[in-house]
């Protein structure tokens, strides 16, 4: 029997700004929120000035020596946040070459927001006074490309990873819901600026959504589900806002397939699932809903599937995707629809694919996360909107990630769960970045908070 967790550690980032509409602080798709790297977490989010000053936010962050459970807290209020958008995160990336931190925040179909710090900041972190005096103001532009550059005027969904031990790279959305690509970047570490790579990622009247994209021994890894668009009204308009509304006219039930490529050498050039190159990034080339290979299953609109939901890639290479459907296990994908469960959905090193139903979903369920420990165990992060609740869920890898045993489960939680990847493989800590109520306010206050379990 697998062995519970221990309760977590929990120490307070900030307040959340619950007054608002949408959630800033916690989405699935921000990639990373929260982040370790020789030694010391960082984490960011948004939040106001004081308890008295609701608006305008701006975004916060947070760094701490690991063990410590005080955290250093800069604010930079050079820049207010006004938009109620759920989309208008905050994410963060740090490159192991120079030692920079970087921060692109408050998107949704906008000009590039962006900053970064001074060179050594996370490589020699105890030298530097914690102030956002190390950064830059907000730009318009990546270091190493002008702002006239193509893609910086309309994006959404900007991530950073890490890629190597030199390198780091960002990508973003350009377009609207259902009718955009992603673009790639690299960071290099040596040089201390970005080179456009290309374009991995192109939707045909629909858009690529991106559940993860993680380098783990020289592969880069990337899992997404389509978007279909829908024609309406006005979609042409460049003045046109109805796209940012929270719901349609190009919804998730317009999304379909769980597709997946990879790239051996750093993004350039990218594989299917068989193995056979799709796209050369240096000619100009780009994987799109007719490239050959890429769709692992099946699933066509209306089926409930979920886009941007959560990727892991284990230590042995394999590579592990949570989302939701209605497609029976036994289905061959062109017919049936059984019950809405959350998946785990698996393609092993050795190339195959299987899916395992995990629960059902309740009404309004949020997005959960999916994190590997040090001995390559896969840990599931499932919230319950429905009750402010939250379950953990362990595959063990000498099992084959078959089996699915709960290992914890904590109230008054909510939001979807980010998880620091980096210090749970390093050092087998498994820190969450949630939403939790403040004691004795009956959920009406949230922090937010990072909970840490030792495994």
């Amino acid at each position: 029997m697998t062995k519970m967790l221990s309760e977590p550690s929990i120490t307070v980032l900030g307040a959340d700004p619950t007054h608002r509409k949408c959630i800033l602080n916690g989405n699935a798709f921000q990639q990373d929120a929260i982040v370790s790297f020789g030694g010391w977490q960082y984490a960011a989010f948004f939040s106001s000035l004081n308890n008295h000053t609701p608006e305008p936010l701006y975004v916060h962050l947070a760094r701490r020596k690991l063990g410590d459970k005080e955290w250093e807290v800069l604010v930079f209020n050079d820049y207010p946040q006004t938009v109620d958008d759920g989309h208008n995160t905050v994410q963060m990336g740090i490159c192991p070459g120079d030692g920079t931190i970087h921060l692109s925040y408050d998107h949704h179909c906008d000009v590039l927001r962006y900053r970064s710090s001074s060179l050594n900041l996370a490589t020699s972190p105890s030298r530097f006074s914690w102030s956002p005096n190390l950064f830059t103001p907000t730009l318009d532009y990546l270091p190493g490309l002008p702002s006239t550059h193509a893609n910086f005027s309309y994006v959404t969904y900007p991530r950073f990873g890490f890629l190597g031990e030199e390198d780091m790279f960002c990508s973003f959305r350009d377009g609207k819901a259902g009718l955009g690509n992603d673009h790639l970047y690299i960071y290099r570490g040596q040089q201390g600026r970005f080179e456009f790579v290309g374009t991995p990622l192109t939707g045909i009247q629909s858009n690529p959504y991106v559940h993860g994209m993680d380098y783990r021994n020289g592969k880069f890894h990337i899992t997404w589900v389509y978007r279909g668009f829908v024609h309406y009204e006005g979609w042409d308009d460049l003045t046109d806002t109805k796209h940012k509304q929270q719901a349609g006219p190009n919804g998730a039930e317009n999304n379909h397939d769980i597709c997946y490529a990879y790239s051996d050498d750093s993004g350039y050039t990218w594989r299917n699932g068989h193995y056979e190159i799709i796209a050369d990034l240096r000619n100009g080339e780009t994987v799109d809903n007719h490239t050959r290979g890429i769709v692992a299953f099946e699933i066509p609109k209306g089926r409930g599937l979920m886009n941007q939901e959560a990727q892991a890639v284990d230590h042995e290479g394999g590579v592990h995707v949570l989302n939701r459907d209605t497609m029976p296990l036994d289905s061959d994908g062109s017919d049936g629809i059984g019950e809405h469960l959350w998946k785990h959905y698996y393609r092993a090193p050795d190339g195959t694919w299987t899916r395992r139903a995990l629960q059902p979903i309740t009404a309004g369920s949020r997005r959960g996360r999916l994190a590997i420990s040090k001995q390559s165990d896969l840990y599931i992060i499932l919230p319950d909107s429905t009750t402010s609740s939250m379950r953990i869920l362990k595959a063990k890898r000498t099992d084959g990630y078959a089996k699915y045993e709960q290992v914890w489960q904590g109230h008054g939680l909510t939001g979807e769960p980010l998880v620091d990847s980096a210090r749970l493989q390093d050092d087998d800590v498994l820190s969450l970045f949630v939403r939790a109520d403040v004691e004795g306010t009956s959920g009406e206050k949230k922090n937010v908070v990072v909970m840490d379990f030792q495994l």
